[in-house]
């Protein structure tokens, strides 16, 4: 799915680097989503409010790692440490600025939203960023091996 879509381009090879991770983080937008949707109709109504959030943040955060070892299996791009972490950022701003967008724009107010990170107060919602930030690091570099000198070369698809 991932080449074949900055296939059907005529774009730079920098260029199909940069989308195809968006590519994958819109896939897993569409999959959080759908989570919601679950959450609210199916799971919350079963099993409770906080058990629901718990349930649905674990399904995200498997419906996440399969879309990253999905994406990192099957790309022709070799990524350094530094752009596996830069991607993990991106996924991980992207996501909380979509949250926030969706809260506001619900009529959310901010400091409601902000309590989906309040770990103290038993909130589980903080794993999927932390997933976002790791994934990348994990797959990418569990796909391949350091290609170059250093801790920052390119990790080498495919190599083992």
């Amino acid at each position: 799915m991932f080449r074949q879509f900055t296939r059907s381009f005529d774009l730079p090879a920098s260029v199909k680097k940069i989308l195809r991770p968006l590519v994958a983080w819109a896939a897993m937008a569409v999959l959080a989503v759908a989570n919601g949707v679950f959450r609210e109709l199916a799971i919350i109504p079963r099993i409770g409010e906080y058990p629901g959030h718990v349930v649905s943040t674990a399904l995200l955060v498997a419906a996440i790692l399969a879309v990253a070892y999905a994406y990192f299996a099957r790309t022709p791009d070799a990524y350094t440490v530094r752009e596996l972490a830069a991607i993990g950022l991106g996924w991980m701003v992207m996501t909380v600025g979509f949250e926030f967008l969706v809260g506001y724009a619900e009529g959310t107010p901010v400091s409601v939203t902000l309590d989906q990170y309040d770990v103290l107060a038993g909130q589980v919602w903080i794993l999927v960023p932390v997933t976002l930030v790791a994934a990348p690091l994990l797959f990418g570099r569990s796909r391949g091996r350091d290609a170059g000198g250093g801790g920052d070369g390119a990790v080498a698809q495919g190599a083992k």
